[in-house]
């Protein structure tokens, strides 16, 4: 571990804020740096520019192909690509499964023929190309077999592939007694996991439609006829008998957006067997086409005392945003919904970790501009705000917003915030929030806690330092971040030192 000195850390938070008052909160960076690994691939179906259907395209040249050139075709892509991937032979079957929907006289082929068919109609993706960063970092499921003092955690990444298409990574380590961090090594292998849709709540749905302007009459003709709770089968079914097209081929403006927000909610799984670190999520419908960003997970406690993990994202389609929310119990099975209401229109909600009187909390930036918190019945749907936080030292005058969930200590919630300051540069600060009202803050730091150092700012988005969550470890605050979107380092601020700067 490696120490920042005080008067390094201090003069760039002046320089930042515009006052000669030296930061008093001593932050501590590790040695540990995660950087993105363009090798990591996943494998996605590859559909050319021609059409499966029509004649004298690549499928027809496959299908003409001599069994003996398929299988020596075969052969050499094997050799290639075997080792890249898990269970090849699944991947390729079910890639040509795709084309077979779509394309007829493919009954009654070799198997050979079948995988090649799947191997033309699949390509690898980078999902590391360009960054591995914005983290957030909750405690880990699964506690045993650790040394006294230990806590096991899991890591979330922002990865940034080909053509900036993000997508949900996760590392695993463990924190010893002393606060030593070890990261251990990912798998060399990455998967994508099994998709499937949920069932839609009618009210839930209809509520997400009259927010992005799309209830009209064609909304009406297709969803009243459907049950109070209905599955996709039954919606496209529903177009179909009001457009007479199946989903995916849909003309009418309407139809798509209904179609576009019911793909946007799945199920995705992975085997118990995989490693933490092989599961992606990865963009699989319309609205994350251009990736899935800055989740922000964090360890929930229920009234009952069971506990599951949400993370907030925003989903983004090249040119709307779709905040996001995910579910899971143990980091193999997650569900994926939509985020409604008024107050859930931005990037950048949290979650609080448990319930505040009975109702579910979360800060939120839903103005793009201000701090809010919000609270509601429903966990998926935010109607209501107060605002707690506006811009106001000059380090972050132009916009300022969470870095992850509220972290609940004696002192009162305590929130990692981000400001944006002259030349778009982001700096981390805090606040304390009431812990029986967290819409009063009752500490705030004048002057960034973490800022950038020379060392960390230059990337694909320079002068930048973000984080997506922290936790707590002994008397530490564990503060995982980004650098410049980047890579991604982990850092430690002593807490009673941090709670005590908040609260003078």
């Amino acid at each position: 571990m490696t120490l920042d000195e005080p008067e390094m850390t201090s003069q760039k938070a002046a320089s930042l804020s515009g006052s000669s008052e030296p930061l008093r909160v001593p932050v501590i960076r590790s040695d540990i740096e995660l950087c993105p690994d363009p090798s990591r691939v996943v494998v996605r179906p590859f559909l050319p520019d021609e059409q499966v259907l029509s004649g004298g395209g690549l499928l027809d040249r496959i299908l003409t192909m001599p069994e003996g050139d398929v299988a020596s075709t075969l052969a050499v892509a094997y050799a290639q690509f075997e080792g890249r991937h898990l269970d090849l032979d699944k991947v390729l079957e079910s890639n040509f499964e795709s084309v077979a929907r779509e394309a007829d006289g493919l009954a009654n082929l070799s198997k050979d023929r079948r995988l090649l068919i799947g191997a033309y109609y699949t390509r690898e993706f980078s999902i590391e190309a360009a960054a591995l960063t914005n983290p957030s970092i909750v405690p880990a499921p699964d506690q045993s077999g650790l040394e006294p003092g230990a806590q096991r955690f899991v890591l979330s990444l922002r990865a940034i592939g080909e053509g900036q298409v993000s997508s949900i990574e996760f590392r695993s380590g463990v924190i010893d007694a002393n606060g030593g961090i070890v990261i251990e090594e990912p798998s060399g292998y990455a998967l994508t996991g099994t998709r499937r849709p949920p069932v839609f709540d009618k009210a839930v749905f209809c509520a997400s439609l009259n927010e992005m302007d799309a209830f009209n009459e064609m909304a009406g003709l297709v969803i009243d006829p459907l049950p109070d709770r209905f599955e996709l089968d039954q919606l496209d079914a529903a177009i179909a008998a009001v457009e007479g097209k199946r989903a995916r081929r849909l003309s009418d403006p309407t139809c798509r957006t209904i179609y576009w927000l019911a793909t946007s909610n799945y199920k995705l799984s992975f085997t118990s067997e995989s490693n933490v670190s092989q599961r992606v999520i990865f963009a699989g419908s319309a609205v994350e086409s251009h990736g899935l960003e800055d989740a922000r997970f964090v360890r929930f406690t229920d009234d009952d005392g069971s506990t599951n993990y949400y993370a907030t994202y925003t989903a983004y389609d090249g040119f709307r945003i779709l905040p996001q929310l995910i579910e899971t119990t143990d980091f193999v099975s997650f569900r994926i919904a939509t985020l409604s209401g008024l107050c859930a229109q931005n990037k950048g909600a949290a979650l609080f970790p448990r319930k505040i009187e009975g109702r579910f909390a979360a800060l939120s930036r839903y103005d793009g501009e201000n701090n809010y918190v919000m609270r509601s019945d429903n966990v998926r749907i935010w109607e209501a705000a107060d605002r707690i936080e506006t811009p106001g030292s000059p380090w972050q005058l132009a916009r300022i917003g969470n870095c992850g969930s509220p972290i609940e200590t004696d002192a009162g919630w305590l929130v990692i915030t981000h400001g944006v300051g002259p030349f778009r540069s982001y700096s981390l600060g805090a606040i304390l929030l009431d812990i029986d009202d967290p819409t009063r803050v009752i500490g705030q730091l004048d002057e960034p806690l973490l800022a950038w150092r020379e060392d960390e700012r230059e990337g694909y988005v320079p002068n930048v330092v973000y984080s997506c969550g922290a936790m707590i470890h002994g008397d530490e605050l564990i503060l995982p971040y980004g650098i410049s979107d980047m890579a991604t380092r982990i850092a430690k601020v002593p807490l009673d030192a941090l709670l005590a700067k908040l609260a003078g």
